[in-house]
C-alpha cells in the first residue's frame, strides 16, 4: 500500500499555548513560515511510500511517490497558510476548525513535486546547512581555528546554533500541525545523543525538555552562542532565552560532535534549565 495520509498524530506535550518564535536567520524567517531549507519524509514504514498528490487533499489524484526515507526535499508553500504569529492569534475553536495542513514539496533535483500531508515531513539536517559547513567528522581535539573561514566565521558554532534553532522550529510546527515532533523517538536522534534519546523514551520526563515547565505561554528568542565561551575543547554552548507566563528564563544547550554516528554530526548532549538539567 502507498497511502498513509490518515496516520494518527502523536500525543502532543501539554503546552498552554503555542509559542511565537523569533528567528534571526533568513532560512527560518520566510514570510509564510516555511522554516528549514531541507526536509525529509518521516512516519512511513520502510516497506511503504508516501503519496504525492496533485492538490492539497486526498480527493486529488496521486501523481508521484516519495520514498519512506526521501531526504533533502524543498518546501514551496503550505495550506492553510499561517506562521507562528498567525497561529497564536487564533482561538482554540478556530484552531480546532482548521483542516489538515498540506505542503507542496519537490525534490532537490526538481524531478518530482506535489502535495503531501505535513505530518509526514520533518526538518532534514542532511540538507544545505550542514552540506555547506565543513564540520562533519571533526573531533573535539581538532583546533577550533581550523573550522573558521577567512572572515573568521566559525562553522562549528553555527552548525550547533542551527541545530538548536531547528529543534525549536520543529516543536512549533508540531504544535501547530501535529505529527511526530522533535522529542518523539522517530526524530529525537536528529538532535540529541543516544543518552538523551533514551531519557526521552524512559517515561521519567516530568517537565517539557525545551521549556522546563509543564505549561508554556510566552516568547522564544533566536538561539545564540554563549558570548563568553561559545566553544571550548570541541563543546559549543548555545543559549535560548524566553519568557514563560511573563517570567524570563534561559535554556542552555551543550553541543558536540557525536562520533557514534556516521560523519560525527553535531548533537545536543546536555541541557540546563534553572534548577535542573538532563540527562
Amino acid at each position: 500500500m502507498a497511502k498513509n495520509e490518515c496516520w494518527p498524530p502523536k500525543v502532543r506535550y501539554s503546552l498552554a499555548a503555542v509559542m511565537t518564535l523569533v528567528f534571526a536567520t533568513s532560512a527560518l524567517a520566510e514570510i509564510d513560515g516555511h522554516g528549514p531549507d531541507a526536509w525529509r519524509v518521516t512516519g512511513i514504514a520502510s516497506n511503504d511510500t508516501l503519496n504525492v498528490r496533485m492538490g492539497p487533499g486526498t480527493n486529488y489524484p496521486v501523481i508521484e511517490q516519495f520514498a519512506h526515507n526521501e531526504r533533502n526535499l524543498q518546501q514551496i508553500t503550505c495550506v492553510p497558510f499561517y506562521n507562528a504569529g498567525h497561529y497564536t492569534a487564533l482561538t482554540q475553536a478556530q484552531i480546532a476548525a482548521l483542516p489538515q495542513r498540506w505542503c507542496l514539496m519537490r525534490t532537490a533535483a526538481m524531478d518530482k513535486a506535489g502535495w503531501v500531508a505535513q505530518r509526514f515531513i520533518t526538518p532534514d539536517q542532511s540538507g544545505e546547512v550542514q552540506a555547506q559547513a565543513p564540520s562533519q567528522g571533526y573531533t573535539a581535539a581538532q583546533d577550533a581555528a581550523a573550522q573558521k573561514d577567512e572572515d573568521g566565521f566559525d562553522y562549528v558554532v553555527e552548525d550547533a546554533r542551527v541545530l538548536v534553532e531547528m529543534l525549536y522550529y520543529h516543536q512549533i510546527e508540531t504544535d501547530a500541525a501535529g505529527g511526530p515532533g522533535p522529542l518523539d523517538s522517530v526524530n529525537s536522534s536528529m538532535y540529541f545523543t543516544d543518552e538523551i534519546v533514551a531519557w526521552l523514551k524512559s517515561g521519567k520526563v516530568q517537565a517539557h525538555p525545551l521549556f522546563g515547565a509543564q505549561d508554556f505561554d510566552g516568547l522564544v528568542q533566536s538561539p545564540t552562542p554563549d558570548p563568553d565561551r561559545p566553544m571550548f575543547r570541541g563543546m559549543v554552548t548555545i543559549n535560548v532565552d524566553f519568557t514563560n507566563f511573563g517570567q524570563p528564563q534561559r535554556a542552555v544547550f551543550y553541543v558536540r560532535a557525536d562520533p557514534t554516528k556516521p560523519g560525527a554530526p553535531s548533537r545536543i548532549f546536555k541541557v540546563e534549565h534553572d534548577g535542573w538539567s538532563y540527562p
